[in-house]
């Protein structure tokens, strides 16, 4: 029987439970310094917060690893990769406990100075807790305790490369105990100091005299390795079949099967079930707080939208959105009526170099629309769109059919996801970038980095942005 592999946040349980064992105690810590005896809290009326706090603390921490992903490639960090990643994770979980303050109102009983000294001992306690902890995992893996024992099955031609690829990790739940070359006697060598154990003629000889659990079968092989691998696994083994070699021109991939067929997915950026139920969660919230903004919004600007230019409230046009999909994209009209009309006269002043259309000063632009697009007030209605699906909170910004029909093949890699509200582009200076692909090299950038972090981040520098009056122009 074959153990399949943890996966996901499952895997790092572990380090979940110790980072919120690490957050009691550094908040036990920030309350012991301030009050110096916890006998002495007790005296205080208000100490029941803190004790609220300490037993809601795991939830919050909990929700902080459904958003992020901290422990990815935790055991392959080093001590100083580690420094950011703790930093990140007690950033997150500090500002759940904000959230969750303020949503009781009971943020003004708080001590400042404690919770001040619990951030910083939630940093140095989780710190020193993962380090600790990743040692005591890598010296047990190093000790090969409970590994399995895996035999190499190749050709003398691949078997260099498939040895390095899978054999030499210490972090791996396997043991490669031997190799076997199927087109070549090798018995008794050594390849990259795993002993030759045994040739296609001797193989089931060795695997009936020793200790093997597992088979990993080279797709190189000239041998039938389905005929291989049903005859190994009537033995009682496990065998894991190579399909397919791979580069770094397909670093995302995983397996699925589509009928009788096995197949290998790659993307520039593979989502996990949890963190697409969770984007679109947090768009849907994003989106109810959106239109209730729009409908005051409406209310405040829809008299003056028509008093200086006689028409319709709302602009509505057909954007490109996932992949070529056509949409009907939504924003409060902030340009006079014959606005498409005039763009052809003043293509010549075009500030983009590429497939959008940019200028300073757009004649186009009516009174109330320049302040509408400084603090980006026009884009509210858009939270339909997100409501509905077909544009997310973050992600790439929407392009013209006219634009679209002028993209290079390279350009559609930003049209991979859902459009969004806001991106990389909008917080990375958009007013100021004048190159579309540059435009394009920032959102590619998101789409291969994505991660909810990522988003959580990229919205709160949009209200930075938005309040500091830098929207469109």
């Amino acid at each position: 029987m074959y153990k399949k592999k943890k996966r996901s946040w499952v895997k790092h349980l572990d380090f979940i439970i110790l980072d919120m064992i690490a957050a009691e105690l550094a908040l036990f810590i920030g309350v012991y310094i301030k009050f110096h005896s916890v006998i002495f809290l007790d005296r205080f009326e208000w100490y029941n917060l803190y004790q609220s706090l300490a037993k809601i603390l795991p939830f919050i921490d909990l929700t902080g690893v459904l958003f992020t992903e901290t422990y990815t490639g935790i055991l392959r960090r080093t001590k100083y990769q580690e420094i950011t990643s703790t930093v990140w994770h007690s950033l997150i979980n500090f500002l759940g406990v904000l959230l969750y303050m303020y949503a009781n109102q009971t943020s003004y009983y708080y001590s400042r100075f404690a919770l001040g000294a619990f951030g910083i001992a939630m940093i140095v306690v989780t710190y020193i807790v993962r380090v600790f902890w990743k040692r005591i995992i890598r010296r047990r893996k190093l000790l090969d305790v409970n590994k399995s024992s895996m035999v190499v099955v190749a050709e003398s031609t691949t078997v260099e490369h498939c040895l390095s690829e899978i054999a030499h990790s210490p972090y791996t739940e396997f043991k490669v105990e031997g190799v076997v070359v199927v087109d070549k006697d090798m018995t008794g060598q050594e390849i990259q100091g795993i002993p030759v154990v045994a040739n296609a003629d001797s193989l089931f000889e060795y695997l009936r005299t020793n200790v093997v659990d597992e088979i990993f079968l080279d797709g190189n092989t000239r041998a039938s390795e389905e005929s291989l691998a049903g005859r190994l696994v009537e033995q009682g083994l496990t065998v894991h079949m190579s399909l397919i070699h791979t580069n770094n021109l397909m670093p995302n991939r995983i397996m699925e099967t589509y009928g009788d067929y096995v197949v290998l997915t790659t993307s520039m950026h593979i989502a996990n079930n949890r963190q697409a139920f969770l984007k679109r969660l947090m768009d849907i919230c994003g989106a109810i707080v959106g239109l209730i903004l729009a409908f005051i919004a409406f209310v405040i600007f829809a008299p003056v939208i028509k008093l200086q230019s006689p028409g319709p409230v709302f602009f509505t046009q057909t954007r490109i959105g996932k992949n070529g999909r056509r949409f009907r994209f939504y924003k409060f009209r902030t340009m006079y009526i014959d606005a498409e009309e005039r763009k052809k006269e003043l293509m010549s002043q075009n500030e983009m170099k590429g497939n959008m259309f940019k200028m300073e000063n757009d004649p186009r632009v009516t009174p109330i629309g320049h302040f509408l697009r400084k603090y980006s007030i026009d884009e509210l209605p858009q939270f339909w769109n997100v409501l509905i699906g077909e544009m997310s909170l973050v992600g790439t910004r929407p392009p013209l059919e006219e634009e679209y029909e002028n993209y290079a093949l390279h350009h559609k890699a930003r049209l991979s996801i859902k459009p969004g509200l806001t991106g990389m582009w909008q917080v990375s200076g958009r007013s100021d970038i004048k190159d579309f692909e540059k435009v394009v090299a920032l959102d590619t950038e998101y789409i291969s980095n994505w991660s909810l972090g990522l988003d959580i981040k990229i919205i709160f520098k949009t209200i930075a942005v938005v309040f500091g009056g830098k929207g469109s122009k």
